[in-house]
Order: C-alpha cells, then structure tokens, then sequence
C-alpha cells in the first residue's frame, strides 16, 4: 500500500469547507487530477452515496467510482474508489481541524500496489507524481477559498 498524506492550514470555517471539498462538483476547480463527475456531486455527499469521477492521475487517464464510507460532518469524510476495468482503486480521508486562524486539512490517499511491478514502478515514478499533484490540489484549493469573498 501507498500512502499520500498532505496538508495544508486553509483560512475558512470547518463547515465551510468540509461542504466545499466533500461536494464533487467542486473537485475540477480544485483538484488538477479531476476532469469531470457525474452521480451525487451537486450537495455535500452522504454516506452510500456514489460519485464517479474522470481522472487523469500521474499520467494515466481513467473513471473512478466513489462511495462515501464515513461522514462525520464538518471533521472526516471517506470515500473508497473502484477504477472502472479493474480491481484497484484506492481510499481519500478528509479530516479538518479548526484553528484559531481557520481549518487544518488533512488529505490521505491510500492506494494498493499489487506485484513487484507495480510496487517498483510506483516507487519510481507514481507516488512522485501523484503527491506533486496531491500538494498542488491543495494549493488550489487554499487559493480558491480564501480569495472568495
């Protein structure tokens, strides 16, 4: 297993952005790896509710279905994906912490790396990729919120 972990202090209440990152359609503004969604991506997603998601994460495109596992409004969301033609996928936790100054965001990727294959390519060449794409999803997402008024 691969684990991605980012961060990042964002100057917005909890609630606010726990609904702006736990609602899909968001993700394109945000997130580079997010080309589109479909599914329950209008509202702040609820537990068993399913998102699927066009990606292209390090390189490779692909169709991810998303179903929200945990929901424990405004701290943790977790949402377990399935890539559509495979068996992989990998699990996203979202967990925000308030802070006098705004929210703490923690981001965590967890993704299986069957065979020696793929274990070496990833540490090669994937997990760089996907965690420069993982602290520039959250760069985004801190510019996004706090320039809105």
């Amino acid at each position: 297993m691969t684990r991605i972990f980012t961060t990042a202090l964002i100057r917005q209440p909890a609630e606010r952005l726990y609904d702006y990152v736990t609602t899909a359609g968001n993700w394109p503004r945000w997130h580079p790896s997010s080309l589109g969604v479909t599914g329950a991506a209008d509202h702040s997603a609820q537990a068993g509710e399913q998102i699927t998601e066009d990606f292209q994460v390090a390189g490779r495109r692909g169709r991810v279905v998303w179903t929200v596992r945990e929901r424990q409004a405004p701290r943790r969301w977790v949402i377990e994906g399935v890539i559509e033609g495979q068996t992989g996928g990998g699990t996203i936790t979202y967990t925000l912490t308030p802070r006098d100054e705004g929210t703490f965001f923690e981001r965590e990727f967890i993704y299986p790396t069957p065979g020696t294959w793929f274990a070496l390519l990833d540490w090669l060449v994937i997990r760089r990729r996907i965690t420069a794409e993982s602290g520039e999803a959250l760069r985004r997402l801190k510019q996004v919120l706090e320039s809105a008024p």
